[in-house]
Parts: C-alpha cells; structure tokens; sequence
C-alpha cells in the first residue's frame, strides 16, 4: 500500500549563538563544494586556516542579535510551517535542515518510522542555485533509498508565493517611497558553472530577458522574475523598486547591484521612507533580521534616509503555506527532479 510522507528543508541554524555551536555551523556549510567551489585542499585551506579562526566570533555576535528565548528565528519560523502543513497534507511531515539539526538524515529517518513508500520532498529556496538546492537533493540521495523520491522544484514564480510576498508588503502598512528587494547573493562563478549550455549567463547585460534553457537553473533570472511578479501584483512602476543582492563573501565578482551599497545610493538619491523584502527567503532568518533589519537600517539612515521598514517573509502565512501544501501534494507532476531508487 503506498503511503506518502512530506519533508521540508531549509539551508540551517547554529543551534545556539555561542562561539563554538557557530564555528561547527560554519564548517559544515562552507566546507560543501557547492558552497565554496574551489578544489578541496584550497578549500580546506580557506575555511580551516582563514576563515573559521576568525569568522565564528563575529557571526556569533550577529546571530545573539536576533536569537529569541524559543531559538533559532530561521528554526522556529520553519517548524511553525512543517506544524502547519502537517494540518494540511494527508501524510506525515517533517522538517529538515541542509547544515546543522535536525538532519535530512533524522527527517528521513523519521518518516520511514511511519511506513512511507513515497516520498515528497520540498527545498524552501524560492530560485534555482546549486549551493542551496542541488546540495539538498545530493544530501536527500544518500538517504532515501528503497523510496519513490519527489522533489518540488523552485516556486519563484508561483501565485501563491507571490500573492504571499505581496500581502506581507500590503500588511506591513508601510507608506515607502521605494520598494527594495534584496536577494540572497551568489558569486557570479556559480551562475556560469550552473549554466547548462555554457555561453548564456553573464554573457551580456540583458541575457536574463533573453530566451534560454540556461533559466531553469539560472538564479539571476528567476530572481528578477519574482521581483517582476511581485512589482506587477503590487502596481509598482519600474522607478518605485529595484532588486539587489546581499551576503556576499570574499573578493570574487558577485551578483550586483549589492545590497549594502544600494542601500546607501537610494539615500543618497532622495529616498526617505524605504521598505525592504526579502523574496530569497521563505523564514525570517540571520540575512533578514540581523543583515537587513540591523545593519540594513543603519546604512540607510546614515546616508540620509528618514524611514526603514524591514517587510517579514512569509512565515507561516496562510496563504502561502496552502498554496506549498497543493504544490506538495501535486508532486508527481509538477516535479522536475523524481528520484526514484529501487
């Protein structure tokens, strides 16, 4: 008798702010080549000799900026949305985290205790990018064998998602005079190496209004595709927002224009009441609350600006978990990626 079972996954948490909960977190995350995509031995040179003597202490403070007496906000914003879900699927739901706990390999372990035959699989990344969705199906393909595998691909330009996005704007009551939407930042390398033909990406200035199979897996491209979609849903014309890209890392070229500095350009351009969402991200988190919310803020308001509004993420809002919920439970046909293993 088949019997599915639902697993959701987002990218991790310490799982405390101390100094050596952060620096196992780090490790674990930036040792993944699909993060840090240089050959191993530079790898390890980088992240064991550069970056984890210093790094650890400095994003421990970060993250006691925003830990709450329940945890991790990233933790318990996504098990309010697995407790939420698991009212709206017909199977058992667990949550999972790519870096630190609970595992995939707990999750999955997990559901095979209630007699799955089938599994559905959900990565809570909006767009395509190697470093967060295709690590999560090569983690969830050590585990899952003996399982019929389903995983959802990215929602970037789903309804449901966008009216979600939109109703937190429209919620939040915040008289902005410019909308900024800050995307999660990649290295423009991880683009080109993503690039399934090779020529496209980056090519040219305008290659993400240029028709290609590159877009399936080209973040660029959806990102400015959710922007669009939630510009449109919220009647903004093109000069009352603009898209940006935060969290970067390192001195390699990243996806621009970045975050930090537009943030002090729109200042600078007369903006004064500025309102900032996050369509990277489907839980509030380190990179919106500590990133945007504190130190966003305070770049804009030196440079001249008058107002910050940070806009939540979607959380556990209704709508768009039941709109996740039909596109779970629709997986057999809308998956890009069955995994099926004897």
């Amino acid at each position: 008798m088949q019997k599915t079972g639902y697993l959701i996954i987002n990218l991790g948490t310490p799982d405390s702010p101390a100094v050596p909960e952060v620096r196992r977190y780090l490790k674990e995350f930036l040792l993944d080549p699909y993060v840090v995509t240089l050959p191993w031995l530079l790898r390890n040179i980088l992240v064991r000799g550069i970056i984890l003597p210093f790094r650890p202490k400095a994003s421990a403070h970060a993250y006691s900026q925003i830990w709450t007496e329940q945890g991790s906000p990233l933790k318990v914003n996504s098990n309010k949305q697995a407790k939420a879900l698991a009212g709206l699927l017909d199977g058992p739901v667990a949550l999972a985290m790519r870096y630190g706990s609970p595992s995939i390999a707990a999750a999955v372990a997990e559901l095979r205790s209630h007699d799955i035959t089938d599994l559905v699989v959900a990565p809570l990344y909006p767009q395509y990018a190697a470093s967060t969705v295709a690590t999560t199906l090569e983690e969830i393909a050590k585990h899952t064998e003996g399982l019929n595998c389903y995983v959802v691909p990215p929602f970037y330009q789903q309804p449901w998602f966008i009216e979600a996005m939109a109703f937190q704007v429209t919620k939040a009551d915040a008289d902005f005079d410019h909308l900024l939407m800050s995307f999660h930042g990649l290295p423009e390398q991880h683009l080109r190496t993503a690039d399934p033909t090779g020529s496209h990406c980056l090519a040219s200035e305008d290659c993400c209004e240029i028709q290609s199979t590159a877009h399936t897996t080209c973040y660029r491209h959806q990102a400015f595709v959710s922007a669009r979609e939630l510009a449109r849903m919220l009647n903004l014309s093109h000069s009352q927002y603009s898209v940006s890209f935060q969290s970067r890392l390192g001195r390699t070229p990243w996806l621009r224009p970045y975050t930090d500095e537009r943030l002090a350009e729109l200042a600078q351009e007369g903006v004064k009441h500025l309102a900032v969402v996050c369509p990277a991200f489907v839980a509030d988190n380190l990179e919106t609350l500590e990133e945007i919310g504190l130190q966003g803020r305070e770049t804009f308001l030196q440079a001249g600006g008058e107002e910050f509004t940070l806009i939540p993420c979607v959380n556990d809002d209704a709508g768009w978990l039941q709109g996740l919920s039909q596109w779970m439970q629709n997986a057999q046909t809308v998956s890009a990626n069955a995994l099926t293993s004897s």
